[in-house]
Protein backbone atom coordinates (compact mmCIF):
# COMPACT_ATOMS: atom_id res chain seq x y z
CA UNK A 1 0.00 0.00 0.00
CA UNK A 2 2.76 2.47 0.17
CA UNK A 3 3.37 2.87 -3.66
CA UNK A 4 -0.15 4.35 -3.53
CA UNK A 5 0.96 7.49 -1.06
CA UNK A 6 3.67 7.92 -4.43
CA UNK A 7 0.39 8.36 -6.08
CA UNK A 8 -0.50 11.92 -3.74
CA UNK A 9 2.95 12.93 -4.96
CA UNK A 10 1.39 13.07 -8.72
CA UNK A 11 -1.72 14.42 -8.00
CA UNK A 12 -0.08 17.19 -6.10
CA UNK A 13 1.76 18.57 -9.10
CA UNK A 14 -1.05 18.09 -11.29
CA UNK A 15 -3.90 19.05 -9.65
CA UNK A 16 -5.94 21.96 -9.32
CA UNK A 17 -7.80 24.61 -12.01
CA UNK A 18 -4.73 26.19 -13.66
CA UNK A 19 -1.75 23.82 -13.71
CA UNK A 20 -3.62 21.40 -16.34
CA UNK A 21 -4.18 24.19 -18.57
CA UNK A 22 -0.80 25.90 -18.53
CA UNK A 23 0.59 22.92 -19.12
CA UNK A 24 -1.85 22.09 -21.69
CA UNK A 25 -0.88 25.89 -23.67
CA UNK A 26 2.84 25.15 -23.06
CA UNK A 27 2.79 21.91 -24.49
CA UNK A 28 0.74 22.75 -27.49
CA UNK A 29 2.50 26.19 -28.12
CA UNK A 30 6.53 25.42 -26.92
CA UNK A 31 8.30 28.70 -25.32
CA UNK A 32 5.74 31.22 -24.18
CA UNK A 33 6.56 34.61 -22.32
CA UNK A 34 4.31 35.04 -19.00
CA UNK A 35 1.76 37.87 -21.13
CA UNK A 36 1.07 34.92 -23.65
CA UNK A 37 0.31 32.68 -20.73
CA UNK A 38 -2.45 35.38 -19.27
CA UNK A 39 -3.17 36.02 -22.91
CA UNK A 40 -4.10 32.40 -23.43
CA UNK A 41 -5.71 31.93 -19.88
CA UNK A 42 -7.74 34.63 -19.76
CA UNK A 43 -9.57 33.55 -16.67
CA UNK A 44 -6.47 33.52 -14.30
CA UNK A 45 -5.10 36.28 -12.33
CA UNK A 46 -1.62 37.73 -12.76
CA UNK A 47 -1.21 36.53 -8.65
CA UNK A 48 -2.42 33.06 -9.44
CA UNK A 49 -0.64 32.59 -12.75
CA UNK A 50 2.91 33.49 -11.06
CA UNK A 51 2.22 31.07 -7.83
CA UNK A 52 1.38 28.18 -10.20
CA UNK A 53 4.19 28.56 -12.53
CA UNK A 54 6.78 29.12 -9.25
CA UNK A 55 5.05 25.47 -8.50
CA UNK A 56 5.63 23.75 -11.72
CA UNK A 57 9.01 25.60 -11.41
CA UNK A 58 9.63 23.84 -8.18
CA UNK A 59 9.24 20.59 -9.16
CA UNK A 60 10.79 20.83 -12.73
CA UNK A 61 8.30 20.93 -14.89
CA UNK A 62 8.69 23.87 -16.52
CA UNK A 63 12.17 26.11 -17.04
CA UNK A 64 11.38 29.89 -15.76
CA UNK A 65 13.96 32.13 -18.18
CA UNK A 66 14.69 35.60 -17.20
CA UNK A 67 16.23 38.03 -20.08
CA UNK A 68 17.88 40.96 -18.31
CA UNK A 69 16.65 43.58 -20.71
CA UNK A 70 14.56 46.36 -20.35
CA UNK A 71 11.39 45.97 -20.67
CA UNK A 72 12.62 42.32 -18.78
CA UNK A 73 11.21 39.33 -20.95
CA UNK A 74 10.76 36.13 -18.99
CA UNK A 75 9.87 32.74 -20.63
CA UNK A 76 8.77 29.77 -19.61
CA UNK A 77 8.75 25.83 -21.27
CA UNK A 78 8.64 22.55 -20.53
CA UNK A 79 11.85 21.32 -19.00
CA UNK A 80 13.22 17.81 -20.62
CA UNK A 81 11.66 15.90 -17.09
CA UNK A 82 8.25 17.31 -17.63
CA UNK A 83 8.15 16.36 -21.13
CA UNK A 84 7.72 12.69 -19.30
CA UNK A 85 4.40 13.56 -18.96
CA UNK A 86 3.04 14.11 -22.04
CA UNK A 87 1.63 10.25 -22.17
CA UNK A 88 0.34 10.64 -18.71
CA UNK A 89 -1.45 13.82 -20.08
CA UNK A 90 -3.00 12.46 -22.90
CA UNK A 91 -4.01 9.63 -21.32
CA UNK A 92 -5.80 11.48 -19.29
CA UNK A 93 -7.25 13.51 -22.37
CA UNK A 94 -7.76 10.61 -24.04
CA UNK A 95 -10.41 9.33 -21.42
CA UNK A 96 -11.81 12.28 -20.76
CA UNK A 97 -12.99 12.11 -24.21
CA UNK A 98 -14.02 8.85 -24.08
CA UNK A 99 -15.86 9.87 -21.12
CA UNK A 100 -17.90 12.60 -22.81
CA UNK A 101 -19.03 10.21 -25.39
CA UNK A 102 -20.12 7.55 -22.88
CA UNK A 103 -21.97 10.35 -21.20
CA UNK A 104 -23.27 11.10 -24.26
CA UNK A 105 -24.52 7.71 -24.91
CA UNK A 106 -26.13 7.28 -21.90
CA UNK A 107 -27.56 10.67 -21.21
CA UNK A 108 -27.68 12.53 -24.60
CA UNK A 109 -25.93 15.55 -25.92
CA UNK A 110 -27.12 18.03 -23.27
CA UNK A 111 -27.00 16.43 -20.62
CA UNK A 112 -23.03 14.72 -21.44
CA UNK A 113 -21.38 18.05 -20.56
CA UNK A 114 -22.52 18.26 -16.97
CA UNK A 115 -19.70 18.76 -14.26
Amino acid sequence: MSTYCKFETALDILVGKWKPIILLRLFANGTMRFSELQKAIPDITKKMLTQQLRELEYHDIIHREVYHQIPPKVEYSITEYGQRMTPLLQAMNDWGVAHIAHLNELYGDEQSVRT
